[in-house]
């Protein structure tokens, strides 16, 4: 599982992606594919690439917020995003074929 993954699973789900990085910093993926270190002020010292590898566990947001009907944060592992993320990877394999 590659960033860019997790960056198109956001973009396709409307989901912001949240998973904390070895140095205490989070990351979070917009729901437009964007990968954001919010308290960053700087340029980074590290990889994200690098960094998710070693990622077990990941905060899923729904980036629709009803405001009657607000949707839980959901917190999955490595495998399970992992899944979810594959079928994009393997029909975006599909569609290179075709052309």
């Amino acid at each position: 599982m590659k960033l860019a993954d997790l960056r198109k699973l956001s973009i396709r789900q409307n989901l912001k992606i949240r998973f904390q990085l070895s140095n205490g910093l989070e990351c979070v993926i917009t729901e437009r594919g964007v990968a954001q270190v919010p308290a960053l002020g700087r340029a980074p010292d590290f990889n994200l690439e690098q960094e998710l590898v070693s990622i077990s566990e990941f905060v899923l947001d729904s980036a629709a917020q009803d405001q009657r009907r607000p949707v839980a944060a959901r917190r999955i592992g490595r495998e399970e995003l992992a899944r979810m993320a594959a079928p994009a990877a393997s029909s975006a394999g599909a569609e290179h074929e075709e052309e």
